[in-house]
């Protein structure tokens, strides 16, 4: 797909998730099928670039190109500020954010609450695109912010009339949250009305489900969420399904313990022992899900400390199925993948 001035393996985009959408994330999802993966959100605060959790934030080592970073604020000048230092440390892309529906967020005005302030949205993306002529700018916004009130056409509109290249629709309201079920009706309506790159986001959770998102918007690509937590293989079979019209089938409890243990590894490397510990508690609960006796392993999972011993459970938790399932244990014998240098260290301490 060309997309705002890249070559990019599909059309196919991992949502920005704070808390998930960290870099070993990000790097994952690439390897299994997706074309572009959104960082978390980074403040605008210019006093808060320093701290751990945005310097982590920024961090793009290694990772695939091209680097798109969000941002989130309700100032135009610090908005413009953020996406010249972002793209300083490395950003390629400056995504938006205007769809984050988090009280925290919108409490200061910030995320899906710019919706109802058109005039200082129109501010803040041109003071954006501005501040980074060289750089594409996307946003990323819900239908609207309530119900009664689904403004994403004249959101739209003002995006594309600021010079925003591309644009990320959310099938629901602020409002919603993430309750009841997304539509994609405004989203085909923006579709119809712009002349830029419209993203369809919202339960788009199975191969068969993205072609018909597809179909129903017209809209240029996908933006896959929740549904990929856990399922980071979901962009290779949607990428599978979209291009031959034939489902792959699930990976193996083998194969899952796989990319699990890579996903730790990297998340021990990225975070340290303590944090990481407490990261990849969730990730674990979310790979594990569904399968057999995974709510007990689970509870004890979570009070272990240190990467020792969390690793230990996971690897045994797996292993126990391997004594059941020949296809595993045919799969998994000396297959794991080897721990970088600073976890091995972390082990052998």
């Amino acid at each position: 797909m060309e997309f705002v001035g890249y070559t990019l393996r599909n059309n196919l985009f991992v949502a920005p998730m704070a808390g998930v959408t960290d870099r070993p994330f990000r790097q994952l999802c690439k390897q299994l099928g997706a074309g572009l993966a959104v960082s978390e959100m980074v403040t605008s605060n210019s006093l808060l670039y320093g701290s751990a959790k945005t310097l982590r934030r920024a961090n793009h080592e290694g990772e695939v190109e091209p680097i798109s970073v969000q941002i989130a604020g309700a100032d135009p000048r610090m908005m413009a500020e953020a996406a010249r230092h972002n793209v300083d440390h490395g950003a390629q892309i400056i995504d938006i954010n205007m769809g984050c529906p988090a009280k925290k967020v919108c409490n200061v005005m910030a995320g899906s609450a710019l919706m109802q302030d058109e005039p200082l949205v129109a501010k803040i993306l041109t003071a954006v695109v501005d501040a980074v002529p060289d750089t594409p700018v996307t946003l990323k916004f819900r239908t609207g912010w309530n119900r009664d009130n689904r403004n994403a056409p004249a959101i739209a509109r003002i995006a594309e009339g600021s010079g925003v290249r591309a644009i990320a629709i959310h099938g629901r309201t602020r409002a919603d949250q993430y309750r009841g079920a997304a539509e994609y009706d405004t989203i085909a309506l923006v579709k119809s009305q712009v002349n830029i790159p419209v993203i369809a986001n919202g339960d788009i959770n199975t191969p068969q489900q993205a072609r018909f998102v597809l179909d129903y918007t017209k809209a240029d690509g996908l933006m896959i969420g929740r549904a990929a937590q856990g399922r980071p293989w979901l962009f290779r079979e949607i990428e599978h399904y979209l291009n031959t019209g034939e489902l792959l089938p699930p990976p193996s409890v083998g194969e899952i313990h796989r990319i699990l243990r890579q996903h730790l590894a990297d998340l021990y490397a990225f975070y340290g022992e303590d944090t990481g510990v407490k990261i990849a508690r969730k990730h674990i609960a979310w790979y594990t899900k569904g399968i057999a006796g995974a709510a007990t392993f689970r509870h004890a999972m979570n009070q272990l400390g240190n990467v020792r011993d969390q690793l230990q459970a996971t690897d045994d938790f797996f292993h126990a199925h391997a004594r059941t399932h020949a296809r595993y244990e045919q799969e998994a014998d000396d297959a794991l993948p080897a721990f970088p240098t600073a976890v091995k260290e972390v082990l052998a301490a």
